[in-house]
């Protein structure tokens, strides 16, 4: 658990620099995101969500792979923000993780992730079903 902290502090300082460099012509949006996620060893995950950016909303594809220890299947749904970006194209990309976790019926989520275009994402939301996971996985945005 205690390593668990270590990581979500980092992530969350190296989140802060990176967008501190750039802040100054870039704007946020807000995100709403539903993965579906199964596997056993391998796992894939798909979905879809909604970019909200300058009064306009964007429908997004969502798509990614992991490998390590996954068995199950769970769906979460994400809420958050979008910040760093200066046009909705810039929201998608891969955004790359490596994490340990499990779920059985409902469990929180909360998650920070930077893709290679500076966008970064604070999302935060609820995982149904059952999956155990220690993995380094891959997100992958796209808008549709």
């Amino acid at each position: 658990m205690k390593v668990l902290s270590v990581l979500r502090v980092g992530l969350l300082a190296l989140a802060t620099l990176i967008g501190a460099v750039s802040m100054a012509s870039a704007a946020d949006g807000s995100i709403s995101i539903r993965i579906v996620k199964a596997g056993f060893v391998v796992g894939g995950s798909a979905g879809d969500g909604v970019l909200t950016f300058q009064g306009r909303k964007y429908p997004l594809s969502v798509g990614g792979l992991s490998y390590g220890l996954t068995f199950g299947a769970s769906e979460t749904r994400l809420r958050g923000t979008v910040k760093n970006i200066k046009r909705p194209s810039d929201v998608s990309g891969v955004y790359a993780q490596g994490g340990a976790g499990a779920a059985f019926g409902k469990g929180a989520q909360v998650v920070i992730l930077t893709n290679q275009n500076g966008a970064i994402l604070e999302l935060s939301g609820e995982q149904k079903g059952v999956i155990v996971s220690l993995d380094l996985s891959g997100l992958a945005l796209s808008l549709k």
